[in-house]
């Protein structure tokens, strides 16, 4: 007998966990400006209150960036267990990434700390360059991540030296340890140019503070669309352990420039496709009634 995966047209869960011997996989499309822990948190909760069960095992296959939406994998009782292989499965995203400038998380968490010339960039210019990152390689994970550094959390590292008013990239590759990774599939699926009426190229994004019903008091988000700056939407498909961000900002060098990642959605994990997958609100629903 396998683990019962949910889908959005699932029937209600009896109040029974034991009636699921091998647990409940639950894909999840994660709500943007959550932590992959508020999830997990939610879910947790709820489950534990419709099974009666305190000591409920609940989890996920692999965490998300806040910043980033689409499949997380939650696994409820035994399915737990197999957490570690669903995590070892190729996945999809489908990422934003902005031309011109960088930011220290290679992403919006953090306001834009250098800018770029972008004008030689082109959607010719960026298709070209996709090939060329294709195949195994040797990845340097951004600082601002969950990856350990002798025990302690790279982000916990990051603000630290980012308050201190270091540099974060020539500290990342002293600190974290270079990981292997394969990329197999890079498209771009789209290529705007940079806004005739942007703004001042000399001043970063405004930041925003959570707003979010639920989500983590601690994300905010910078706002740079004003800059209008030039972008491109980038499926890829790759393996475990890829950072997008770190993607972002290599294809920014490999181009003559910056480049900071403005979207980020992960759109299959495994056979688990984003068209497929529940909202919180859905989980919650199955789990109350």
């Amino acid at each position: 007998m396998e683990a019962l995966i949910l889908t959005p047209d699932s029937s209600p869960l009896t109040r029974n966990i034991e009636d699921y011997p091998e647990g409940i996989i639950i894909p999840i499309d994660k709500p943007y400006r959550w932590t992959s822990a508020d999830v997990i948190r939610k879910v947790k909760f709820a489950a534990i209150r419709h099974f009666g069960k305190k000591n409920l095992k609940v989890g996920h296959a692999g965490t998300l960036d806040p910043l980033a939406t689409g499949v997380l994998l939650v696994c409820i009782g035994k399915a737990t267990k197999l957490a570690e292989e669903l995590q070892s499965h190729d996945k999809e995203y489908v990422a934003g990434v902005t031309f011109g400038a960088t930011t220290p998380s290679y992403d919006l968490e953090k306001e834009i700390d250098r800018f770029f010339p972008y004008d030689h960039i082109t959607a010719e210019g960026v298709a070209e360059a996709l090939p060329g990152f294709i195949g195994e390689q040797d990845q340097i994970a951004p600082l601002f991540s969950a990856k350990s550094v002798d025990g302690v959390r790279a982000y916990e590292l990051a603000r630290k030296l980012h308050a201190e008013g270091k540099t974060l990239d020539e500290a990342a590759q002293e600190l974290i340890r270079v990981s292997k990774i394969n990329i197999t599939a890079l498209k771009l699926e789209e290529y705007i140019e940079a806004s005739e009426n942007c703004g001042d190229p000399e001043v970063g994004g405004v930041v925003l503070s959570t707003a979010v019903s639920d989500a983590s008091s601690r994300i905010n988000v910078t706002d740079n669309s004003a800059l209008g700056l030039p972008r491109a939407v980038i499926r890829m498909s790759c393996s475990k352990g890829t950072y997008v961000r770190a993607f972002a900002r290599d294809l920014g060098e490999k181009l003559g420039s910056g480049a900071h990642l403005d979207s980020l959605q992960r759109s299959r994990s495994g056979t688990f496709c984003v068209e497929n997958a529940l909202s919180v609100d859905q989980t919650l629903s199955l789990l109350q009634k």
